[in-house]
């Protein structure tokens, strides 16, 4: 298992490199100029404004820029903002938590959610449980998120007056957020998981331990859910770093401190230390999410311990 482990670092490394080299070149090909951007519009001579791109080395061939990136990020130097001047490093630290918060309990939500539906569904196949739990499905995967945040916004904050609508402060702010993201990784978790325990129900070991008389309910929760959890394993994996992303978005709906409503306002100001250190925080939660779900594998299934 440790080799295995090994493995997945050494190619999750590749995978972080990868994705600063790809939001290198996506901010170095968006227009407008970062130089400009700072200045805010003051007023500066031409010669001023080829001396601040000399000092930030905007003036070099892009592939040196692109090194000194690269060089700086691995080291942890993640500079200064263009905007703020302020170190980029201590802008994600205050704002990573708010977002790993509204991230764990969003999938929490979606989890719970997304296994207790599929697998309703796929036991009362064709029943009043299973029409519900795939339209709760379509719903969480066809909606965009900004929709179904001001949708909720309506019901539990204007109507209803029951939760507030906007802010960071306290757990009563945190439930219309989460609830959102939530809908929309539920939405996926349901579908995986009720065609898999579909699948593993049609099985002939499944129909063994039926006729053996074992009691219904350990036949579905102890011997077909384990096995129809692998795929779902993955597909949870996948959606927490999609719900860690749609923080962008949500964030933004429901005036959130995080790092997704800091990364949406440096990219709209072009500040691009900003844009690169928050890429390189996700990114790395995104590969240690996927290396524990790989892990988690072992422990759900035997059969792919004993092949490790």
């Amino acid at each position: 298992m440790a080799g295995v482990i090994v493995q997945r670092l050494l190619s999750s490394v590749l995978v972080i490199v990868g994705a600063l080299i790809l939001v290198f070149f996506i901010l170095y090909l968006l227009p407008g100029d970062p130089v400009l951007i700072m200045l805010a519009g003051a007023p500066a001579s031409p010669e001023t404004v080829q001396n601040l791109r000399h000092q930030l080395g905007l003036d070099q061939p892009v592939w040196v820029q692109l090194g000194t990136y690269l060089w700086d990020m691995l080291r942890g130097d993640f500079g200064r903002s263009l905007v703020s001047d302020d170190p980029v490093l201590p802008k994600i630290w205050e704002q990573f938590p708010a977002t790993a918060l509204l991230t764990l309990v969003s999938s929490c939500v979606a989890v719970a959610l997304g296994v207790v539906l599929g697998v309703l569904s796929a036991i009362h196949k064709g029943r009043a449980v299973d029409l519900f739990a795939r339209i709760v499905s379509l719903f969480g995967i066809s909606m965009p998120t900004f929709w179904s945040g001001i949708l909720l916004i309506l019901i539990f904050s204007v109507q209803l007056q029951w939760l507030p609508a906007m802010g960071s402060e306290g757990v009563r702010t945190l439930i219309l957020p989460a609830l959102t993201l939530g809908l929309v990784g539920a939405g996926f978790i349901v579908r995986m998981v009720r065609n898999s325990m579909l699948e593993v129900l049609g099985e002939p070991f499944i129909v063994t331990l039926r006729s053996k008389g074992l009691p219904e309910q350990i036949v579905m929760y102890r011997h077909a859910l384990r096995n129809a959890l692998i795929p779902a394993i993955t597909m949870v994996g996948i959606q927490i770093g999609e719900l860690m992303a749609g923080a962008v978005v949500i964030e933004t709906v429901f005036s959130r401190q995080g790092i997704g409503r800091l990364l949406a306002d440096a990219i709209t100001a072009k500040d691009l230390p900003v844009v690169q250190g928050v890429v390189f925080f996700t990114a790395i939660a995104y590969v240690v999410v996927n290396l524990l779900v790989d892990i988690s594998y072992s422990i759900v299934d035997p059969r792919v311990r004993r092949s490790l």
